[in-house]
């Protein structure tokens, strides 16, 4: 039986056909493996004895479960549950503000005739190509000395709350939305806003979640922002104090002798892998509830017809 393309059913030959599922297998269970050991070991050591994590130990398992890392990390301040709070006030508020202002201008783009709708949206591409590091002493001179919204959520949120490659992105979703599904809506009395909400966003669902999951995991684990416009340390996000903790690993890293508890500090080793599993952790919700509009948002734009 000829076939075409790069995978073969092996029809006649069956024992090719389970050679080969098996062998596709057993790499993508490699690659499986090498991917969750990191975050694996991560978890591992965030539950072991804390001098034993701050120290020399190896072992992937920890000999003596305990909580003694978290502990100490909800004790190292007294803003340690403000730091995840302020954590998740930047994240959701960037990505709401991102899903609402990039659907809202990709179906004006898409589908809404207006003057000069075409060269907006030229610019739109042309922003696309300006590195971000270019725009940020502008930036920081408006949000800084202009505005002077420095230890503030909004110094931290606005800079990321618009971004032109969603609203490309969007437009490219809506634009594959049959036309005549918003016509018809519009004989049966619907208006632009109607349209919208009722249509467009229901049919949008796994491009906006595909935005929704990039931008959170982005802006969760962003620091800069932060390090840039918050001195004061209950406005701080969770990602700057794992940004601390590893400073302060890294000063002591090349003396193996070193003993954490003897000094009287804390466990800065211990307490690092527990902030980064806490740092991980609502990621690692949210994504199993958005992956199947995740999987299909992805692929926006690459099939046309």
């Amino acid at each position: 039986m000829a076939t075409t393309g790069l995978y073969s059913p092996h029809v006649n030959h069956p024992e090719k056909r389970i050679a080969r599922n098996i062998l596709l297998a057993v790499i993508l269970i490699l690659f499986a493996l090498l991917t969750l050991f990191p975050i694996f070991y991560m978890i591992m050591s965030s539950f072991g004895p804390a001098v034993a994590t701050a120290g020399t130990s190896r072992s992937i398992f920890p000999r003596v479960w305990t909580l003694d890392s978290y502990k100490a990390f909800f004790s190292f301040s007294k803003y340690s549950v403000r730091w995840i709070v302020n954590s998740l006030i930047v994240a959701s508020a960037t990505v709401a503000g991102n899903v609402i202002f990039a659907s809202m201008a990709g179906y004006a783009f898409s589908k809404i005739r207006f003057k000069g709708r075409q060269w907006l949206f030229g610019l739109i591409l042309v922003a696309m190509m300006i590195p971000y590091q270019v725009t940020q002493v502008p930036l920081y001179i408006l949000i800084a000395n202009k505005l002077h919204m420095t230890n503030t959520y909004a110094a931290m949120i606005l800079p990321g709350v618009v971004t032109s490659y969603n609203i490309f992105l969007a437009k490219q979703s809506f634009t594959s939305i049959p036309t005549p599904l918003i016509e018809s809506a519009k004989l049966d009395g619907c208006n632009q806003l109607g349209i919208f909400v009722r249509i467009i966003l229901p049919l949008s669902a796994p491009v906006l979640a595909s935005v929704s999951l990039f931008y959170a995991v982005s802006h969760w684990n962003s620091y800069f922002n932060a390090m840039l416009y918050i001195n004061n340390s209950d406005m701080e996000v969770i990602t700057i104090v794992l940004r601390r903790l590893v400073f302060l690993t890294t000063q002591v890293a090349e003396d193996s002798t070193f003993d954490w508890g003897a000094a009287g500090m804390p466990p800065i080793k211990a307490v690092k892998m527990a902030t980064t599993v806490l740092s991980t952790l609502p990621i690692l919700c949210i994504y199993p509830f958005v992956q199947k509009f995740f999987t299909q948002g992805v692929m926006v734009g690459s099939v046309k017809g």
